[in-house]
């Protein structure tokens, strides 16, 4: 057996390669796979050995194959014609199946900083990037004085899960650094970490913090669930939201995931004497690294 190598996911760097070809860089790699079933089995009940000889026998060796919390399969192909295969298959051995590309991990977002593009619309900068494999663009603003003013900074969007180190615009090579994006917060619990769809904690106001109503219609004090501030759980001040945006740069650059980097970062921080809210108070846009973006 070999030495064991990390393979590139969602948002990962690679370095240029003049031999890629675009037709090889440009297809979807992660699918998920769920079973058709009236009962609404899952893959937990399928033997490991049924489903590895099933997906070997269909499609060959591919790079990767999960079992998901929810039961169902996520597969990483290795080729352009896995991709092809796959997505037509109704049956796994004798499982009837369906299969849909997954809907983030087969893209990935980077962030480019050019002056010379500050005054070329994103509609322009999509169909002229489109043979670099971007999909979509959007600049980054700042809120200034209560404007929104337009930077020379733009997000990326590649139709591939490897970013790639840098974009040729025109006869400009520029580089490319990792999209942090913003903290995932809940907006039932207003916890940082999980999405409302999963969330088992109690509704709780966004502007008061306390609990049984929604923030929309609510007029009393501002407070924060999550560090007990005058400000609202959803504003960019909260040092616990800057504490997040830093966990998710970790997340980001190091390609781990959002618990892997929430420990990490909890292991650096914080210094001797020094609170998170004073450590976080010089934090900045890891994306273009001003102090207002929105």
């Amino acid at each position: 057996m070999g030495p064991k190598t990390n393979r590139p996911f969602s948002g990962q760097r690679k370095e240029s390669n003049a031999k890629d070809s675009n037709v090889e860089k440009y297809f979807d790699h992660f699918f998920i796979v769920q079973r058709v079933s009236e009962n609404k089995e899952t893959f937990h009940s399928v033997s490991p050995f049924l489903v590895q000889k099933a997906v070997v026998s269909t499609l060959g060796e591919v790079s990767s194959v999960r079992k998901l919390r929810s039961g169902d399969l996520l597969i990483e192909v290795k080729s352009r014609k896995q991709a092809q295969q796959i997505i037509k298959l109704k049956a796994l051995a004798t499982i009837p199946i369906t299969v849909s590309a997954h809907t983030s991990l087969n893209s990935s977002k980077g962030v480019i900083t050019c002056g010379e593009l500050f005054n070329v619309s994103v509609e322009d900068i999509t169909n002229e990037l489109k043979g670099e494999g971007v999909t979509h663009v959007r600049r980054i603003f700042i809120r200034r004085d209560g404007q929104l003013l337009p930077t020379k900074h733009l997000i990326l969007t590649f139709q591939t899960p490897i970013l790639p180190d840098s974009v040729k615009s025109g006869y400009m090579k520029l580089p490319v650094r990792p999209f942090i994006p913003n903290p995932l917060r809940c907006f039932k619990c207003q916890r940082f970490g999980h999405s409302q769809t999963n969330c088992r904690g109690t509704l709780t106001c966004a502007r008061c913090a306390e609990k049984g109503h929604m923030s929309q219609q609510c007029t009393e004090q501002e407070k924060c669930v999550n560090c007990s501030g005058d400000h609202t759980s959803f504003s960019r001040s909260c040092p616990r939201w800057k504490q997040e945006k830093e966990i998710m740069a970790v997340k980001t650059k190091e390609q781990i995931s959002y618990p892997e980097a929430k420990r990490k970062f909890l292991a650096q921080t914080p210094q001797s004497g020094l609170s998170y809210s004073s450590a976080l108070q010089k934090s900045f846009c890891a994306n273009c690294s001003c102090t207002a973006c929105v």
